[in-house]
């Protein structure tokens, strides 16, 4: 199989639009019906209902764990509510590749087995980590099913820039997961 990826030369809210308009595309031709998106005040997720418009996709938007809200962005209870209107799931649990263990690295230092796996991911982009992480939150919550195929959609900082497809894992099967493609991300 030969395919085609969306290469950005910088990672940013810039390529928020070209990255779901793909997503959109691999979704279709794959019949995929989920997209787990990372979304901290909203906006993603609105701008997800509009490119994912007249598909038959269950779009979950996944939230900083609230201990974090005070450092990036909380989310907005208008844009939760307009995305919500619209069929948005949502979800605000802990995030699962950081959790406890960031609490323990930053009390005694080191670093634990998950901040390994965090990085790792990291060397693809922020992007790749997040998605694969808030593909895990989902799953953890039951919004998506061990093994299911879906689209998860992150970015760097703000809006998105990095969607792939993946084979989904709760955090207690994490290597069952498996990243099936890339569609987006930057270099």
């Amino acid at each position: 199989m030969r395919r085609e990826m969306l290469a950005f030369e910088k990672g940013g809210p810039q390529n928020t639009k070209a990255t779901l308009k793909a997503a959109r595309e691999r979704a279709e031709e794959l019949g995929i019906r989920k997209v787990v998106l990372a979304t901290s005040t909203g906006r993603t997720a609105l701008e997800a209902v509009e490119a994912f418009k007249k598909l038959p996709v269950q779009i979950i938007g996944v939230t900083l764990q609230a201990g974090y809200w005070h450092v990036y962005a909380a989310p907005n209870k208008k844009k939760v509510a307009a995305a919500e209107a619209k069929g948005v799931r949502f979800l605000t649990a802990t995030h699962s590749l950081s959790s406890l263990e960031a609490a323990i690295q930053e009390k005694f230092g080191g670093i634990p087995p998950l901040q390994l796996i965090a990085h790792t991911y990291y060397t693809f982009s922020q992007g790749m980590k997040v998605a694969v992480e808030v593909a895990v939150m989902a799953a953890d919550a039951g919004l998506v099913e061990n093994g299911e195929d879906v689209i998860a959609v992150a970015g760097t900082g703000e809006g998105a820039d990095t969607a792939i497809v993946l084979k989904a894992a709760c955090s207690n099967n994490f290597f069952d997961l498996k990243v099936r493609e890339v569609i987006a991300m930057p270099r």
